[in-house]
């Protein structure tokens, strides 16, 4: 009898709860305000014990050192690029083979996702020394396609569209479609695309971030002094003299960071919309 006096009340959030979401706003904000602190000092000082907590005077200073010891404009038009393909291509194929897994009967389908689900626990370890024959007979190394090409599709995005497609879109409406005369193309673009926008996005800004703060592969396939991402123009940062120089390695690390912030901010309505979307049921 209380849980129905109460179903229909809307309860808020008591100062405890608020204490609480303070502090973990704090501890998740915390590396990047230090990130943030060691950028505006010199190495020596970042290194020392106690370690600075406040901002110190040579941030420009070390910004403009960090962009002109590597390239970093090209690294950040590099990155962007091959982040943003990256991104584009997964969502699409992903939602192109989710809506197939979900929502198409064809013989072995199962068989088939499951094979795709296993991809996910192979060590992507185990494919560099082929991958990286197959470029250098192609003449891709230290181009932009060698590192956008393998991440074309992702098995994590699959199942990701697979598993959303599979509850928000109805089978009657693809039945309703066929019935006007819709072909495949004009489904997917006028019934699947739509109903998986929500989800689409949250894909894309995962995969964005994923292919942005990617080190291991384009390090491999790219040279810092060549066509370098982001991350790979981060290894050749603060070097000199037998000596690595802290504070401008995190001033390069804050550099590529306000980017994915700026993105964040500005689609983070959509992205925890999305990722929301479903979640309560009429």
């Amino acid at each position: 009898m209380k849980l129905k006096q109460t179903a229909g009340r809307q309860h808020h959030a008591g100062p405890v709860t608020y204490v609480l979401l303070g502090l973990a706003a704090l501890v998740s904000l915390f590396p990047l305000y230090w990130n943030l602190v060691a950028a505006s000092h010199t190495g020596e000082r970042v290194v020392e014990a106690p370690a600075p907590l406040l901002p110190g005077p040579r941030l420009f200073e070390n910004l403009t050192f960090a962009w002109n010891q590597v390239d970093m404009g090209e690294a950040l038009v590099n990155t962007t690029v091959v982040a943003g393909l990256v991104a584009l291509s997964t969502v699409l194929f992903s939602t192109l083979a989710g809506f197939a897994f979900a929502k198409l009967p064809f013989r072995g389908r199962n068989v088939l996702l499951a094979l795709v689900v296993a991809t996910m626990t192979i060590p992507p370890q185990l494919s560099v020394i082929p991958l990286y024959q197959i470029i250098t007979d192609l003449g891709w190394v230290d181009q932009l396609q060698s590192v956008v090409l393998p991440s074309l599709v992702a098995a994590f995005g699959v199942f990701f569209m697979r598993q959303y497609l599979l509850e928000a879109l109805p089978v009657e409406l693809i039945e309703a479609a066929r019935v006007d005369g819709a072909h495949s193309l004009r489904i997917i673009w006028h019934v699947v695309f739509p109903v998986a926008r929500p989800a689409m996005a949250v894909l894309g800004m995962l995969i964005f971030v994923q292919a942005w703060n990617d080190f291991f592969w384009p390090f491999i396939a790219l040279t810092p002094d060549g066509n370098p991402t982001l991350q790979v123009a981060l290894a050749g940062l603060g070097s000199g003299n037998h000596t690595i120089n802290q504070a401008i390695v995190l001033t390069g690390a804050l550099i590529s960071t306000v980017p994915l912030l700026l993105v964040f901010a500005l689609l983070g309505k959509h992205i925890v919309g999305g990722i929301t979307s479903g979640a309560v049921k009429s």
